[in-house]
């Protein structure tokens, strides 16, 4: 049997125990222990301890910290935008992957984003060539809008690319 998993605002003690997890789900030979690596398409940071504290602090912004028996394992971005809620900044600790945490972390940050702004609607970026993890995604219900936006090459902050046709595509599901 799993431990629960607790769910919590993240305050800013968290922001070097976040940036951590990001970056080892993401980047470098760590992340590669879990599926959603962005090691061969990026290099570099995916975020950092400014970006974090950031969003920690935006009013219109919540960082959704889980923990299971007191351990940061997970946390993703929900931001208020209107009518619909953005979902950013999610990530499952590598080792932990693969084992359902991700679908029940979701479900959890879209019943707390319309129960905290009544929003109808979650939104996503995600990078285009990240096909299985649109799959995923498309999985829980979301749908690709064929929408999308410029990847921000020459800005080192979101990592340095490994390949020119990088961009995202904007994912969107209903909440009600």
């Amino acid at each position: 049997m799993t431990a629960a998993l607790t769910y919590r605002d993240a305050v800013p003690e968290d922001v070097d125990v976040l940036v951590a997890l990001v970056e080892s789900a993401y980047r470098g030979d760590s992340s590669r222990t879990g599926w959603t690596t962005e090691a061969d398409i990026l290099e570099g940071q995916r975020t950092d301890p400014e970006g974090v504290l950031d969003v920690i602090k935006d009013p219109d912004s919540r960082l959704l910290t889980v923990e299971r028996d007191g351990t940061v394992v997970a946390c993703c971005q929900l931001e208020h935008r209107g009518d619909h809620a953005y979902f950013g900044m999610f990530a499952v600790s590598p080792a932990l992957q693969g084992a359902g945490l991700g679908k029940e972390i979701i479900a959890e940050a879209e019943r707390a984003a319309a129960a905290t702004w009544g929003v109808r609607e979650m939104h996503m970026t995600v990078i285009s060539v990240r096909e299985e993890l649109i799959a995923w995604y498309e999985r829980r219900g979301y749908r690709r809008t064929g929408k999308m936006s410029p990847f921000p090459y020459g800005d080192e902050r979101f990592g340095i690319p490994q390949r020119a046709d990088l961009q995202f595509e904007l994912l969107v599901k209903p909440l009600v």
